[in-house]
């Protein structure tokens, strides 16, 4: 059989049983052409003598002589295919030698040149000059051809060592054609190119919408940079505002207490020239007297002086100076200025608490109490917004999120980023605690609060004895006793806040945390001590001050 390249219009000189190129054309009785050698295997195996093309049927074994204008007519368009495959080849530019990301020719040993195709029949690549073959011979010119890959084996079936040319759709696998009537018969199969179209679309709609996702957090994260910069901004100004004015406070009682001690020093030096002056009046007289007495008692007339004692013994009267003195009037003046400018500072700093409380409660969340968590003597109530101990230890199942020992419950909803804050009612209470704790805290038998064991707390003890269980414990002194207590967390700054609600006053602060699990609402109501602590917790909606 002949071998030539596939040019076009090489059809018209097909053998219809070996489809190449004619070799040694013949024609036969009803006209139609094979190759002398094929048209003669064909009859060789039949027991009749049919044309393969019309199905004609020969009563005897047709003579077979050579068609000599189509043989003359083959070689021409083989001479001519020929000229062409030379003139593409030579026309096409030098063939290079791979590089790293490339496909190497599987046939070179020496230098590897760059492959041109790959076979998954042979399941090689091949450069240029490798090639050849696979263009002109017959028996190769049939395999399949694809772009230069690696790994070809990942391309034939495993099982009938068939290209897998099909993808199952009902397994989600690439298949050969001879899976479809075995392991996938009756299975939803479509063509490779007609998945990769839909995975294709798929990928880049995903990808899309993934950029889209993207491209929609970073103007979320730009707006919040934008409000962290308007909170910022006015948080500075809210703070020179208020040291603005500790400042001129300062000041001012600076200058008071100056001008307070400066008017009273000269209050004393004024009460003192009028004492001196009085006192000098009162010696110059005293020496004028004593000079009247020293005439008097050098003379020797003793009727005359005693005539005139009475005289100089009574006039002038005198004052009795003994009990007079100066007194300093600055002792307290200091105390007296400090605590003014204290009772100024604590005005400015409700200031500052009540508008950083209304600042944490924009982050309000809406928390509910976990009755998979709560101990079984707690009840809850009020749709699950309230809890109280009730004495009575219930029936419930053991699950490993119970707490065993300590009556305490935790709240459904976990944080794992971001700002919140939630507030609890606390009237009527000789005990609680209350805070947060973190997703691994230690749930069965008794339990250690404070910060290495997960818990960020403050609790009341005996209804006046108020901690907070940081490492190590703080007594805390409050002013007034909290009746409705914020809770705020900001997750990224480890810092656990606590708030006396109605007064607008900082309770204590945990900071420097590290946050690494979720955070859970943590709530303790404590025993219910025989009715004296029988109120409950209650969970109240965030109004804003």
């Amino acid at each position: 059989m002949a071998a030539a390249n596939y040019v076009p219009p090489e059809d018209r000189f097909l053998c219809s049983i070996c489809l190449d190129v004619f070799n040694d054309p013949v024609a036969i009785p009803c006209g139609h052409n094979f190759c002398k050698t094929c048209i003669t295997e064909h009859w060789d195996t039949s027991d009749i003598y049919q044309c393969p093309m019309c199905n004609n049927e020969f009563n005897t074994r047709p003579e077979l002589h050579v068609n000599t204008f189509i043989s003359e007519m083959v070689a021409e368009f083989r001479q001519s295919a020929q000229q062409k495959a030379s003139s593409s080849s030579s026309s096409s530019s030098e063939q290079q030698v791979f590089k790293p990301g490339e496909v190497p020719c599987d046939v070179c040993t020496e230098t590897k040149l760059k492959a041109l195709k790959s076979c998954l029949v042979c399941l090689t690549s091949y450069c240029e000059t490798h090639l050849e073959p696979h263009l002109t011979k017959s028996g190769l010119k049939r395999h399949q051809l694809i772009d230069p890959v690696e790994n070809l084996e990942d391309r034939m079936c495993p099982k009938h060592d068939k290209p897998l040319e099909l993808f199952c759709k009902t397994d989600q696998t690439c298949v050969c054609m001879l899976c479809t009537v075995s392991d996938h018969k009756m299975h939803d199969v479509v063509p490779l190119k007609q998945e990769y179209e839909g995975k294709k679309a798929e990928l880049e709609t995903e990808i899309q919408q993934m950029i889209q996702k993207r491209q929609l957090k970073i103007e979320e994260i730009k707006h919040s940079v934008d409000l962290s910069k308007e909170e910022a901004d006015r948080e500075v100004a809210e703070g020179v505002q208020v040291f603005t004015a500790l400042k001129e406070s300062v000041e001012r009682g600076q200058a008071n207490l100056i001008n307070t001690i400066k008017e009273k020093q000269k209050t004393t030096e004024n009460q003192a020239e009028d004492f001196i002056k009085e006192l000098e009046q009162e010696i110059s007289e005293l020496k004028k007297r004593s000079s009247e007495v020293e005439q008097v008692t050098h003379s020797e007339d003793h009727l005359h002086l005693l005539q005139r004692f009475m005289s100089l013994k009574v006039a002038p009267p005198t004052k009795d100076w003994t009990e007079v003195s100066i007194h300093s009037s600055h002792e307290g003046t200091v105390v007296r200025a400090v605590v003014q400018l204290e009772e100024t500072f604590s005005k400015e700093m409700k200031k500052l608490l009540e508008a950083e409380l209304k600042r944490v409660q924009k982050y309000a969340v809406d928390v509910t109490l976990d009755p998979d968590t709560a101990h079984p003597n707690i009840i809850l109530s009020g749709g699950g917004k309230q809890v109280s101990d009730s004495d009575v230890k219930k029936n419930l199942p053991k699950n490993p999120e119970r707490f065993s020992d300590c009556i305490c419950v935790l709240g459904k909803q976990s944080f794992s980023s971001g700002r919140f804050y939630f507030e609890v009612q606390v009237k009527g209470k000789t005990e609680w605690e209350l805070g947060v704790a973190r997703e691994s805290i230690n749930r069965k038998g008794g339990i250690k609060l404070g910060p290495q064991w997960g818990f960020w707390t403050i609790w009341l003890r005996n209804g006046i004895e108020y901690k907070a269980l940081d490492t190590p414990p703080v007594l805390l002194s409050l002013k007034s006793q909290p009746q409705k207590v914020g809770v705020f967390v900001d997750y990224e700054e480890g810092l656990v806040s606590f708030y006396d609600v109605d007064a607008a006053a900082l309770i204590y602060c945990f900071t420097g945390c590290s946050f690494t699990e979720k955070l859970f609402p943590y709530f303790s109501p404590y025993d219910n001590d025989d009715g004296k602590n029988s109120a409950p917790l209650i969970i109240s909606p965030v109004r804003v001050n």
